[in-house]
């Protein structure tokens, strides 16, 4: 079973269900991935989603990234991707996958200028920063290839057209 919580800055727009685009976001990218049997797993797998500020996400990067700047999301896993088998033995309980954090002025500005929805750009943040939690990256070309591919197909499945 998944598990999304979700907390939300005021200065995030009051008018929509961050809660349920967090939770439908985190799922879609859970599905396309190699670890997608998860979702159907005996425990909870519990995963943080957090809707904050540009000040909050420049003080995480600066804190433990060594960026002093905002960027438009962040992800902390909780697990390494070398254990991800080792789950398969977990009965029951909890497994905490990570915290993924978005930073609304960037987000919006970026949203802007690509002319799409918040929404939209912020579910694909969310997707993105999910797969950071299952062990994705995009340092090296081919790996990004992967997860972008991944993305696309995560976004598609929720309706949403190919942000790259």
């Amino acid at each position: 079973m998944i598990e999304t919580e979700t907390s939300v800055d005021p200065i995030w727009p009051g008018d929509t269900d961050w809660e349920g685009l967090a939770a439908r976001a985190v799922s879609a990218a859970l599905a396309v991935s190699a670890q997608g049997s998860l979702a159907q797993a005996r425990f909870t797998v519990s995963i943080s989603v957090h809707f904050g500020s540009d000040d909050e996400i420049q003080a995480l990067n600066r804190d433990y990234r060594d960026k002093d700047k905002p960027t438009n999301v962040l992800s902390f896993p909780m697990i390494d991707p070398d254990d991800f088998a080792a789950l398969a033995n977990t009965d029951d309980g909890e497994v905490l996958l990570g915290d993924i954090m978005l930073a609304f002025e960037t987000c919006a500005r970026e949203a802007e200028e690509k002319g799409i929805a918040l929404l939209a750009h912020a579910t694909h943040l969310v997707a993105h920063g999910m797969l950071h939690l299952l062990g994705h990256d995009h340092i090296e070309e081919a790996d990004a290839g992967i997860m972008e591919a991944l993305e696309v197909k995560a976004l598609a499945n929720l309706g949403i057209d190919n942000p790259y």
